[in-house]
């Protein structure tokens, strides 16, 4: 394993830990990924004594440019070399409360630090001191599990994630990221502590989700989320997705499965992580939506604007960002049938305006969710859909080149209609400002300030206004 830590910092690591006569090694995800051909720039270094100590000589040694993190309440220390961060810490035993995941911490062997280790996979280490540099020192047979793609705890899968529930959400992360299986017993030990997932942060769990939606295939840990009984927990409306209800001899598709077919395919085109968090609730208000007509079959009449609704609420129990990214996903949802609509009907430079003037610009990003949304088994009808989105789509670059809908901002603003008309604010104001508006955007009028104000004129006249009119 010599060829594989040629970098210097690990001779220079080497080098320090032998002149202190520290046992000194590299362990966890960057042996893992070194084994997998996966770049990595994070390194944990585990020694037996003062991870801090040997931090610091290390940091000492290479001088300028290097910045050393010291987290004496953990007993932890990083150095930071270019884009590398490399953390040191001394080998430990953990012991655990049942009402909390954080350890009670002993200083222990390299042994118990293996021990501790969530899967075999990442507990293998390689040494670094000079006399047995690169040997691997692998007790669970994690480099066999890597190669038989299967991710296992190395002791009592029960103990593993009782002690810490988050590792739950690690395995299927992983199972996701490496396309790895989850082995029998740990699979079915997660399903049993399942419930123990209450005792975790919003935010930890927030964080794995990301990682799982960022995956090559999102999909791989849904499902495994899905089955293992920890979805219901953490997102119950996807959950409720789940299921086909039959009447009349008349099924729905299974939105659940639906949903992840969508997100597949949106990733295969996209790594924007809240695009593809859009893909994940796009449908999320079937449920409260479905209905059934004898006449006209099963019906989710609504159910972007009912999803759009429920997007914040999700969000804030979560711990997801309040912000700018919560309002982008709640906009994909709600606008997400518009294109899919353009498409069936003929596409009107009207609705187009319309659509160009809602989504702004995130437009694109709208259109490539919609895209992903055909998910028919029947080919032809794909074909003829994505066909009619690239009409969409053209019609989209026409429109906006013509007219400047994008973010348009109506030439005449409220504050120019009530000093015309010495109006104050009022439902009045309101209403000629959205003609005007509705114009612009039916091609009634250009989007431009000379037609609009001598359109404001002839409405406000029809309206009953009058430059004339005095405030209350």
């Amino acid at each position: 394993m010599k060829e594989h830590l040629q970098h210097d910092i690990f001779q220079l690591i080497s080098s320090i830990a032998d002149e202190r006569g520290t046992e000194c090694f590299v362990i966890g995800g960057f042996v893992r990924d070194l084994l997998l051909g996966r770049p990595s720039k994070d390194i944990d270094i585990v020694c037996l004594g003062s991870g801090i100590a040997l931090a610091e000589s290390v940091a000492e040694q290479l001088g300028k440019g290097v910045s050393l993190a010291v987290f004496k309440n953990f007993g932890t220390a990083q150095v930071k070399v270019g884009d590398m961060e490399v953390e040191f810490v001394g080998a430990r035993r953990e012991s655990y409360r049942s009402d909390s995941r954080k350890p009670i911490v002993e200083d222990g062997t390299l042994e118990d630090d293996q021990n501790r280790r969530d899967f075999t996979i990442n507990a293998m280490a390689l040494c670094l001191n000079a006399a047995r540099f690169g040997e691997l020192i692998d007790p669970f047979d994690g480099k066999r599990d890597l190669e038989s793609r299967i991710i296992r705890t190395p002791l009592d899968p029960d103990i593993t994630f009782s002690d810490d529930p988050l590792r739950m959400m690690r395995a299927v992360r992983f199972a996701a990221q490496l396309g790895f299986y989850i082995e029998e017993k740990t699979f079915d030990a997660i399903a049993r502590n399942r419930e123990r997932i209450s005792i975790v942060s919003k935010e930890r769990i927030v964080d794995e989700l990301n990682k799982i939606v960022l995956s090559p295939r999102p999909s791989v840990g849904f499902l495994l989320l899905e089955q293992t009984g920890l979805l219901e927990l953490i997102i119950p409306e996807l959950s409720a997705l789940k299921g086909i209800e039959t009447k009349e001899g008349r099924g729905h598709k299974d939105n659940f499965h639906h949903t992840l077919e969508v997100l597949d395919s949106l990733s295969r085109h996209t790594n924007d992580l809240w695009l593809r968090w859009a893909a994940v609730f796009h449908d999320i208000g079937k449920p409260a939506t479905k209905r059934y007509d004898p006449r006209l079959g099963w019906s989710f009449h609504n159910h972007n604007f009912v999803g759009s609704k429920m997007i914040p609420h999700i969000f804030r129990r979560m711990k997801m960002p309040m912000n700018e990214k919560m309002r982008f996903v709640q906009k994909m949802v709600s606008l997400h049938m518009r294109p899919i609509v353009l498409s069936e009907d003929e596409v009107t430079d009207s609705a187009v305006r319309r659509l160009l003037f809602e989504a702004g610009d995130d437009i694109d990003s709208l259109m490539m969710l919609c895209e992903a949304d055909i998910t028919s088994k029947n080919p032809e009808k794909v074909k003829r859909f994505l066909a009619n989105f690239q009409l969409v789509r053209q019609k989209l670059k026409d429109i906006e080149e013509k007219d400047r809908v994008r973010n348009f901002q109506p030439p005449i603003s409220g504050e120019l209609i009530m000093q015309t008309f010495n109006l104050p604010p009022s439902s009045k104001v309101g209403e000629l400002k959205m003609v005007i508006k509705d114009a612009i955007l039916d091609g009634i009028i250009p989007n431009e300030y000379d037609a609009a104000y001598q359109f404001m004129m002839e409405k406000a006249e029809e309206m009953g206004i009058t430059k004339t009119e005095v405030k209350n």
